[in-house]
């Protein structure tokens, strides 16, 4: 015997799923913008203490061992894992992190940008682009690769004067794409 289906209940079911996944992606972009913070904290703080107190490379080492061992369930306290997160509290201001695309980011795309650029406003463009453009890390890592800030606005043209405001970008993108 089959079951019926109320009216309306295909409807109401995908809804309540739509629901679902948006909470679900709410609750997994506040977790990582709290585990950027906690990274940029901890990074801060090896930064000041390096600065402060001369801890080297070796005091480093112990505390990734006595971090995990502390918290063995939790990933990200490898040597060089503490070493990405001092480059990025050295890189960006606890502010960026609330405030800028990079606080959007996954920490597997922030430690790209930290591999691949030196300069605090290509990191900060790059991040904006893989915000805007839903980036994996491969194509955010191609990107940097190909040099796509050179790329971006080197073709000029007058579409913006001679088309209508969505053709005419969409034409000038066109023209930019190797």
């Amino acid at each position: 015997m089959a079951e019926v289906e109320p009216d309306g209940y295909a409807e109401t079911l995908a809804l309540l799923k739509r629901q679902v996944h948006e909470a679900r992606f709410v609750v997994q972009r506040k977790a990582n913008l709290e585990v950027l913070r906690l990274y940029w904290r901890i990074g801060d703080t090896i930064l000041t203490r390096q600065r402060t107190e001369s801890w080297g490379t070796g005091v480093l080492g112990r505390l990734a061992r006595d971090l995990r061992g502390e918290f063995p369930s939790m990933k990200g306290f490898s040597l060089a894992n503490l070493a990405y997160m001092r480059r990025f509290a050295e890189g960006w201001t606890e502010d960026a992190i609330l405030q800028q695309p990079v606080g959007e980011l996954p920490w597997g795309h922030i430690v790209a940008l930290l591999d691949k650029l030196d300069e605090l406003l290509l990191r900060d463009w790059y991040a904006a682009k893989d915000v805007r453009h839903g980036w994996s890390r491969a194509v955010l890592v191609h990107q940097i690769a190909t040099r796509l800030h050179e790329r971006e606005g080197s073709a000029s043209s007058n579409f913006v004067n001679a088309l209508a405001s969505p053709d005419s970008e969409l034409a000038q993108q066109i023209t930019k794409d190797p």
